[in-house]
């Protein structure tokens, strides 16, 4: 690949492309996120009035503490689908940016490449070792980068369902707690 300007350009409006795609995916993420907490808000807002409303209708103390004890699962639940919803987004978003960014290393991979050929046809004789050399240290931080991502991709997947355990855990537990608290209000 010669330092061409036709070859300046394509890098330069190869790497516009990029940052503007991460602009994009940036942007798209926060809206995501507003929508979600304005959503969140809202709804956290009507069951507060609504519950609200029930506990003034309450005939005595017991009621009260029943009420309150049903309120309690329908909003752990809520707050755990929001963490979740909240994870997916942020999720989305990093592999989004991993995409980008694995394609802009590639590119450069490319180009390096296509550079040292091109040297290396152009060397003087008994260069080819360095030109070699150069290329293996290549190859070898390639397969490091590979490395790295999978193991990242995978600690990320096993994250998940650790995240995805516990909370199904922790909502299962509020919910016998739940119970067992109104058994013992109606008692």
């Amino acid at each position: 690949m010669a330092f061409t300007p036709e070859n300046i350009a394509a890098a330069n409006k190869n790497g516009i492309e990029a940052l503007l795609t991460l602009a994009n995916t940036a942007f798209a993420s926060t809206e995501r996120l507003a929508a979600l907490n304005l959503n969140t808000a809202r709804s956290l807002l009507e069951d507060s009035v609504a519950n609200t409303k029930s506990l003034l209708g309450a005939k005595d103390v017991q009621d009260i503490v029943s009420l309150q004890s049903g309120f309690v699962q329908p909003a752990i639940e809520k707050v755990v689908a929001y963490s979740r919803s909240v994870y997916e987004i942020v999720s989305q978003t990093q592999e989004e940016l991993s995409k980008v960014v694995e394609a802009q290393v590639g590119e450069v991979n490319k180009a390096v490449t296509s550079t040292l050929d091109q040297a290396a046809k152009q060397a003087p004789a008994g260069s080819d070792v360095a030109v070699a050399a150069v290329k293996s240290a290549i190859a070898a931080a390639n397969s490091a980068y590979d490395s790295i991502a999978k193991a990242t991709k995978q600690a990320v997947e096993l994250a998940e369902a650790n995240v995805n355990a516990a909370t199904s855990a922790t909502v299962r537990a509020v919910g016998a707690a739940s119970t067992t608290a109104k058994k013992k209000a109606a008692a």
